[in-house]
């Protein structure tokens, strides 16, 4: 439970792809491609995202680019965009892969912008990012001599599973302007979200203050459960940026046969709509019901989300003590009793005690889980009432 993979319609998808691969293959996907992408996948993928955001204005295939995956695409963005030494500020918690794909080939530094379990005064719910929380950030980041060239956003975020409103994501790009800093931002659970909190693209936004410094992420293995097939998506309207992504992605190309799939895929808008997603949608809100229930019966706490393959749980009580060593410890008791989850630690929680626990799994699955979980519970609850 400590993999963010989509297992709850692996079957929906693999008939559909099974469908695709019975037919006639294309000449065209034996041949070598583009290394921004073979065209008519990045045309379909331009409609698939102009109509999934409400894209306000039509996404340009030739501002899209393919690569295999989304670490690549961070990888070679932050490679355009930055110089070594070079900051970027991130909302934490926040998905622990961007680290290392960011400084994959420059020496950047990030500069965390904590958010904290206690809703402060203004604020909607627990770990809320504000325009506050980024001023501060920043000069913390001025005063260590880390010159900050982006924000980087997770919305959905991963891992809290919490959706930022309109008003938050035009707050974030004002103030990114202001500072004439680069926007990145992820947006590849906007499809996986189980209730009707109703979820914001920035590409639907109608004024965008700095078009060219915004760089928008998608991939196909979240949303579509197709982790395996390595496809991720950038698009950008900053030509320079583009050009040297381009350049970069020849070696981060996504398999030419993997595009060709891809493309039929997206062009079944209406299996893609009436079916996968309708189903995708339903199946996520049962799982995430079963795990949120099962973990507030066993008295652990969980922050209230929308979206995403998870839950952000409080183990807080469970600690010896309120540390991260503490944090470590329970952490590897839980391995010990076969139950896999993500400490708060690895995604730069300020606060120690929060796990990550995927639940985008099958019933039956979470049930297993969820009896290892009460085990574990009982195991720590009788450790704390001796230590007391």
């Amino acid at each position: 439970m400590g993999l963010s993979e989509n297992k709850i319609c692996y079957d929906v998808i693999a008939e559909r792809v099974s469908k695709i691969i019975m037919g006639n293959m294309e000449p065209e996907a034996l041949h070598y491609a583009d290394h921004q992408g073979i065209k008519s996948f990045r045309e379909e993928i331009a409609n698939f995202l102009t109509e999934q955001t409400a894209s306000t204005n039509p996404v340009n295939a030739d501002h899209v680019i393919v690569m295999n995956g989304c670490c690549s695409v961070f990888a070679t963005l932050a490679t355009a965009l930055f110089d070594p030494g070079d900051g970027y500020l991130i909302p934490t918690p926040s998905y622990c892969g961007v680290y290392p794909q960011m400084c994959k080939y420059a020496d950047l530094r990030p500069v965390h912008v904590p958010l904290q379990s206690k809703a402060f005064s203004g604020e909607i719910h627990a770990f809320q990012l504000t325009i506050q929380k980024l001023e501060d950030a920043l000069q913390i980041a001025r005063v260590q001599n880390i010159r900050v060239r982006a924000l980087v956003l997770l919305n959905p975020n991963n891992p809290l599973g919490t959706i930022y409103s309109q008003e938050l994501l035009l707050g974030c790009l004002q103030f990114a302007h202001r500072l004439k800093l680069h926007v990145i931002i992820d947006e590849m659970y906007m499809l996986s979200i189980h209730d009707d909190t109703p979820f914001t693209s920035v590409l639907s936004l109608k004024e965008v203050p700095d078009p060219q410094r915004l760089h928008y992420i998608w991939g196909f293995s979240k949303d579509f459960a197709m982790g395996g097939f390595r496809c991720g998506v950038l698009f950008t309207m900053n030509k320079e940026v583009k050009t040297a992504v381009t350049q970069l992605a020849v070696f981060h190309q996504c398999p030419v046969l993997v595009q060709h799939i891809l493309t039929q895929l997206l062009f079944d808008k209406d299996w893609i709509n009436c079916v996968y997603l309708v189903k995708n949608k339903k199946r996520l809100g049962e799982s995430y019901r079963l795990m949120f229930n099962g973990l507030a019966a066993l008295g652990v706490p969980v922050l209230k989300s929308s979206a995403g393959l998870f839950v952000w749980a409080d183990f807080r009580k469970f600690l010896s003590s309120p540390t991260f060593e503490a944090e470590e410890e329970l952490w590897q008791s839980l391995v010990k009793a076969k139950v896999f989850i993500s400490p708060g630690k690895s995604y730069g929680c300020c606060e120690p005690g929060w796990f990550r626990i995927v639940c985008s799994f099958p019933k039956e699955v979470i049930s297993i889980g969820g009896r290892k979980n009460q085990a574990t519970s009982m195991f720590f609850h009788g450790k704390a009432d001796n230590e007391a």
